[in-house]
Formats: structure tokens, C-alpha cells, sequence
């Protein structure tokens, strides 16, 4: 009789433990594919635009274990009906094998084990580490959703040709196609920013956790919009650069800005920019607004 209660109570009180490593050896190799994906490039191009996983992923569970765990402890043990259609359906397109349905098996996964052990209140609170989770889950949106940069891609050509011949480079400008010397250079769906700008929002979305920023409405619209701003005046310039380059023969460092580890140098520096930018509008806000709270929201 010992023994059979002292098995029920082992259970209960290793039943999270053990659940979480079940999650991590079923998900291990898709993460792990992920990662070499993005770190390889070896990876679809709809994918590579989900990169910004490889500092999101590791950043969500951060949080989920330094700064939710104690306040998960303390919510009451609670299941919540849709836990199971959640997890029936993560299971489902685990178990598919099409790759698309399951990288969203996961985060269906993890949004029904937070409905299973707590319910609305634990889903409520791991919210933000699972937004970082979703939007670093590759799925099709980008392949989706690239018809309809024409006009960002058109924009960006615009530019590009009006700060080159500000700079007396004969440049020819026609819709998203830029000629210098004969030479052409398209500004594509992949070149038009869309990436970048992705990657730039996920990382001010990370930067106003990390600085409590994401408690003010306005301190967080103001950042996220000028963000958007900041990558494709960033993208502008990456694809005058460009244009500059292959129109001028200089190929050997357009292939380096454009497929080389250059354009990984330039996005990681339009980055880094975001946290100045984010502390002018911190300093901004405190100025006109000293020790009030209407920025908040």
C-alpha cells in the first residue's frame, strides 16, 4: 500500500518535468533543422525569413523560466476545454509529415499544454513567450504575402535611382528595375526589405520586453513605427549601394553586401541601431511627460 501511494504522488509532482521533456524530445530535430537551416542557409527562401528565431527562440524560453515560473507556480491547477482540441491538433500535424503543418505543431502544442496545466490565467501569462514563438515558426506567410510588395519594391527602386543620380550616376529607373551602364539590378520581392523589416519588428518587439518599454502604449507604437521607418530607409540605402556596385563593375563586393557575409553585417548594424533608437524615444517621452503616465496604455 506504500508503494501505491507513493507512485501517484511521484507522478503528480514530476508530471510537468515529464511532460516538458517529451516536448523537447519530440521537437528537438525540427528545432534543430530549423536552426541549421537558418544558420546554413539551407533552407527555403520563404523560411530564411523566419530567422530571427535564432535569438527568439532561446529568448522565449528565457523568459518562460526566469521570469513567468514562480508566477506559474503560484496559478491554480485548472484545465481549460480547448486544451484538448489544441493538442489533438498539434499531434495531428505533427504525425502528417508535411513540413509546414508540422513547424505549426508546435506552438499548437505549447498554446494547449499552458490551456492543460492553468488554463486561461497560464496562457495569459507565457502570451509573450509564445508570440515569440509563433513568429519565429516558419510557415508560408512570406511566399503569400510577396504579390503584394510591388508597391514597397517600386518605392525602394524610386529612391534608390533618385539618390544615385543626386550623386551623378546615369541611372535608369523603370518600376522595380534599376540600369546603370547596361547593367540591371531588380529590386525582388526578397530584396524589397520585407525580410529585414520582419526581423527589425521581432527584434523592437524583444527590446521593449527586455526595457519593461512594452507596459506604454505610446512609448511602443512610437518605437514599432519608427522602426519600420529605420529598415526600409536601411533597405533604400543597401539597394542604391547595390546598384551603385554592379552598375560600376565593382562585383566582387556586390556579391559580398548582396550573398556574402557583408549583408549579414549590415542587417546585425541596422539592428543594433534600434536600441539607441529606442532609448531617444524613452528620453523623449520622460521629457515632455515627467513623472506622469500618459503615454501609458
Amino acid at each position: 500500500m506504500q508503494l501505491d501511494r507513493k507512485f501517484p504522488t511521484l507522478l503528480d509532482r514530476y508530471y510537468g518535468w515529464i511532460v516538458i521533456a517529451a516536448i523537447a524530445l519530440l521537437y528537438a530535430p525540427l528545432i534543430a533543422h530549423w536552426y541549421d537551416g537558418w544558420l546554413n542557409k539551407n533552407i527555403s527562401l520563404e523560411h530564411e525569413y523566419f530567422s530571427h528565431g535564432l535569438i527568439g527562440l532561446p529568448f522565449a524560453a528565457y523568459i518562460a523560466w526566469t521570469d513567468t515560473r514562480s508566477r506559474w507556480r503560484r496559478l491554480s491547477e485548472v484545465t481549460h476545454p480547448l486544451a484538448v482540441p489544441f493538442l489533438i491538433t498539434g499531434g495531428i500535424f505533427y504525425l502528417s509529415g508535411l513540413p509546414d503543418f508540422t513547424n505549426l505543431s508546435f506552438p499548437l502544442v505549447l498554446i494547449g499544454v499552458c490551456l492543460w496545466f492553468k488554463g486561461i490565467p497560464g496562457l495569459k501569462l507565457e502570451k509573450f513567450p509564445l508570440l515569440l514563438v509563433i513568429l519565429a515558426t516558419p510557415n508560408e506567410i512570406p511566399y503569400l504575402i510577396s504579390p503584394y510588395t510591388l508597391p514597397l519594391q517600386s518605392f525602394i527602386a524610386s529612391c534608390a535611382g533618385f539618390i544615385l543620380t543626386h550623386f551623378d550616376v546615369p541611372v535608369t529607373v523603370e518600376q522595380i528595375y534599376l540600369y546603370v551602364n547596361d547593367k540591371i539590378v531588380e529590386v525582388a520581392p526578397h530584396c524589397s526589405g520585407l525580410k529585414m523589416l520582419l526581423t527589425s519588428l521581432y527584434v523592437a518587439l524583444m527590446l521593449l520586453y527586455w526595457t519593461g518599454t512594452l507596459t506604454s502604449r505610446g512609448k511602443t507604437l512610437t518605437f514599432l513605427g519608427s522602426t519600420v521607418i529605420l529598415s526600409v530607409t536601411a533597405n533604400i540605402i543597401r539597394n542604391t549601394l547595390l546598384t551603385f556596385f554592379h552598375g560600376t563593375g565593382r562585383e566582387q563586393i556586390f556579391a559580398w553586401l548582396h550573398e556574402g557575409w557583408g549583408g549579414d553585417l549590415y542587417s546585425a548594424c541596422m539592428l543594433g541601431l534600434l536600441i539607441p533608437l529606442l532609448g531617444s524615444i524613452e528620453w523623449i517621452a520622460d521629457y515632455f511627460h515627467p513623472g506622469t503616465d500618459l503615454e501609458e496604455g
